[in-house]
This record gives structure tokens, sequence and C-alpha cells, in this order.
């Protein structure tokens, strides 16, 4: 279930997704939108001030955990139980291409606000940061030694955040 709610206020509204799990969720930056990304693999397009689903993206094979809209194309990331990152232009309804380098479960995919990076959390212990539009990885951050849960970036200054189920 997503629900939209305002602080300290009743649920504005509620839709339903036929998968019981919903693993990430993302705000649109301007537009009245959610991606809802769930265990069945598949993503969902909502506009949650009329409640209705706009598109379902299906080519994840296995739950998508990460997901996030870039804040100024016309793209959103995800990434999933397949051990892929895919980034997604929602204009044109389709994968634009795959990110391949994890080698287990990706927790989290975030977009940087300026810098033409992703970042991605694996259950591989790896932390990685992806050039999108080279479509290639340009640093793997070890140090974990256990699952990467998240990860994000600093919003101004160089630094990379993460949690893991390290002892």
């Amino acid at each position: 279930k997503v629900a939209a709610m305002a602080s300290a206020q009743p649920m504005l509204s509620k839709f339903e997704t036929k998968s019981a799990r919903v693993k990430g969720l993302a705000f649109h930056k301007s537009r009245p939108w959610i991606l809802a990304s769930l265990h069945n693999g598949t993503i969902q397009l909502w506009d949650y001030r009329m409640g209705t689903l706009l598109e379902r993206f299906d080519e994840h094979d296995g739950p998508v955990r990460g997901i996030d809209f870039h804040s100024d194309q016309p793209l959103f990331v995800s990434g999933g139980d397949d051990y892929k990152v895919k980034v997604w232009n929602y204009k044109v309804k389709r994968c634009l291409f795959t990110l391949l380098g994890h080698l287990d479960y990706i927790r989290t995919t975030i977009f940087h606000r300026e810098n033409p990076w992703i970042i991605s959390a694996s259950d591989d212990q790896t932390i990685r940061i992806w050039n999108w539009q080279a479509r290639t990885c340009i640093c793997v951050m070890t140090g974990h030694n256990h699952y990467v849960m998240c990860a994000d970036f600093h919003p101004k200054e160089d630094l990379v955040v993460s949690g893991s189920l390290d002892q």
C-alpha cells in the first residue's frame, strides 16, 4: 500500500497495488508523482493527487528496492535483486540502459543532485558510484563486512554516507 499524508493530518489519499510489498518510494520534484518499486519486480508511476496509476515498468527480474527520480531530466534510476542498476526515461516509457557490476542485491540507487552520478549500495558489501552519462562505474567503495543497506551523497560536500548490517 502507498499512502500520501501531511504532517499531523489525516491521510490525504490512499491507493493500492496488487503487490503485497512496496520496497521503495520516490517523489518527483515538481510533478504530483510517486514511483513505487515493488517486490514483484514492477515499478509503478502514480499520480498521487488523482490516485491513478500512470505507467508500469517491468524489466527487472525480481524485487526492485532502490528508486529515485532525477532532479532535472525525465529520468529515474532503479536497482534490484537482479544485481542491475537501470536508468529509465519516463517520457519514452522505457529503460535506456543497464549498469552491471554488483554481485548481489542492490538496496539503494540515488542520483547526485549536480553531477551525472548515481550511487548504489548492495548486499555485495560495496557502494558504487556510476557516471550515468558515460555509463561506467567510476568508484567502488569497500570497507563494510556485511550487506550495505543504504547510501547517499551529501547535498553540498564531496561526502558519502552509508549504512550496513556490520556488527
